[in-house]
């Protein structure tokens, strides 16, 4: 396969300004599919189906562009969250965490979580989809299947590995380029415990027990190449694919069984577009949810407690949320360092005890201080780094429920945080590893000291654990993939007693993958995308 063209010069920019403003203009009101969300996912979906120019596609975004600094610069990545940029979604308090209400920041701008994330590519571990393959009861879901898409989508920039890695793909991966003193540090530091490290996180460390690497990230000539630059961003100036963005997706319509189209919100007015063939929702693991509840599809107690005429009984709507939960750890440099890339350069998984077969440890360096609102009153060095310490398989569970049944009313999330005990035993020697880790040789030339958390005894560690946590930003799970009664999609996506619905987003995986998210969600779309072509012959 040969590179794309290029498609970043002003004039393909103004090639595609004018098409979709031609499209707006004539805006139909039945498309053949219409495509609810523009994230990893979305971005997938939309341009494989707009593919083939005999399907109109509606593709549906609740935010606006992308071409901003916030969004294409690395660094600056920070500066989206609590933005126009970010769903700002909140948490209810939680008591496990001493009463806290953790933010729950979502991309809300083309391209989602792509477009305001730390560029982690991150394949997920053969453990967690064999696992999908084993719920869904398809095998294509393996690793060994999703492997082989893996290959076809990357244009990996790496050290060649043609049994994992693929050339010539839309996704333009490598490795972080030029990674700071501190990300080398780790690797040295891994070392020096016995953790193997690989030249890729993507390769033959997550086949096994795990290890350490320079994280793999999408990033090409310094500029941030999100799933939605990679995939949709060269197909905009097509006639078949309409773009609305600033428009928010209220709920399904629904016909004797059927999904027929949606009803959405824009510019403060409500509108229907109707679907020939099918309503993808792709808005990831809060807002597809709601959506469902909303279009009457979910758990009967709560549509009742909303007002909500019953259309479909589905239990598991908005249940099984999972994320993974994080806790910083910072050393102070011996002198200022300024970050590099996105400020986050290498990664870590490992186990948690000897006799467990898969990692269930995350670990992702960053090379500036960061804290909780809670811990930072510990002292926050002016400069340091520091070590985000994560569970990578939670075993609490939390759930979506609608506040109200007013439109696109902001859904109530009770993350559960700690609802699990083994959780709390598991964050602690998450935050062991994590020190034992920063406090290495191989960090001595780097730091004069351990800023937090410190040598502190069981209840202080405790302590420390439930201020300190904070969300990774991978929130999934809440319209799992299945076979038991709290599934809420099957094998092929497809909603469960609905006619031409289906979801292709995070919120479909039956337990959050190993490591960040991004790349996962982009499998889901291109398995999306093929089960629909399938389905019909496009």
């Amino acid at each position: 396969m040969m590179d794309q063209p290029t498609t970043d010069t002003p004039e393909f920019a103004a090639r595609i300004a004018a098409n979709q403003a031609e499209r707006l203009a004539h805006l139909n009101r039945t498309y053949d599919f219409i495509v609810c969300g523009a994230g990893s996912a979305g971005s997938v979906l939309a341009r494989r189906l707009a593919e083939n120019p005999s399907v109109q596609v509606l593709w549906i975004e609740a935010g606006g562009s992308d071409d901003r600094p916030s969004v294409m610069e690395p660094a600056a990545w920070p500066t989206n969250l609590g933005s126009e940029t970010d769903w700002g979604f909140m948490a209810e308090p939680n008591p496990e965490l001493n009463g806290r209400a953790m933010p729950m920041s979502m991309g809300k701008v083309l391209g989602g979580g792509s477009s305001i994330n730390v560029m982690v590519w991150a394949r997920g571990h053969r453990s967690d989809w064999d696992y999908f393959a084993q719920e869904s009861g398809d095998a294509s879901w393996n690793y060994e299947s999703v492997l082989g898409i893996y290959r076809e989508i990357e244009n990996w920039q790496g050290a060649p590995d043609p049994l994992r890695r693929g050339s010539g793909g839309p996704v333009y991966v490598q490795p972080a380029p030029e990674p700071g003193p501190a990300a080398q540090a780790m690797l040295h530091a891994a070392l020096e415990m016995g953790i193997p490290t690989y030249q890729s996180p993507n390769g033959a460390m997550m086949e096994g027990e795990g290890g350490c690497a320079i994280s793999d990230v999408l990033i090409r000539d310094g500029k941030r190449n999100s799933i939605f630059r990679a995939f949709a961003w060269p197909y905009l100036d097509r006639p078949n694919l309409t773009l609305l963005t600033h428009t928010q997706v209220n709920r399904v319509i629904l016909r004797n069984g059927r999904a027929v189209g949606v009803e959405v919100v824009r510019d403060g007015f409500i509108e229907w577009y109707t679907a020939a063939h099918e309503v993808i929702l792709s808005m990831g693991a809060i807002q597809t949810p709601a959506v469902l509840m909303r279009s009457g599809i979910g758990d009967e107690a709560e549509l009742k407690a909303a007002d909500i005429k019953i259309n479909h009984s589905l239990p598991g709507v908005g249940r099984n949320l999972q994320d993974h939960v994080s806790f910083g750890c910072i050393w102070e440099y011996r002198e200022p360092i300024a970050p590099r890339n996105s400020g986050s350069s290498a990664t870590l998984y490992w186990k948690s005890e000897p006799s467990i077969a898969d990692p269930d440890m995350l670990f992702c360096q960053v090379e500036f201080p960061v804290a909780s609102p809670e811990t930072a009153a510990r002292g926050v060095p002016e400069h340091g780094w520091t070590m985000f310490a994560g569970l990578a398989h939670p075993k609490s569970r939390g759930r979506v429920r609608l506040q109200s049944n007013r439109p696109l009313a902001v859904p109530q999330i009770d993350l559960n945080t700690f609802g699990h005990p083994d959780d709390l035993r598991a964050a602690v020697a998450c935050v062991q590893l994590c020190r034992d880790l920063g406090n290495t040789r191989a960090f001595d030339h780097l730091v004069t000291r351990e800023a937090m958390p410190g040598p502190l005894g069981p209840v202080e560690m405790e302590q420390y654990v439930r201020d300190a946590a904070v969300t990774y930003w991978h929130q999934t799970c809440s319209a799992k993939m299945g076979r038991d009664e709290m599934s809420v999609v099957d094998a092929s996506l497809r909603v469960y007693g609905i006619e031409g619905l289906r979801i292709a987003d995070g919120s479909i995986m039956p337990r959050v993958a190993t490591g960040n998210t991004m790349a996962p969600c982009t499998i889901i779309g291109e398995k999306a995308s093929r089960y629909i072509r399938a389905t019909y012959g496009l």
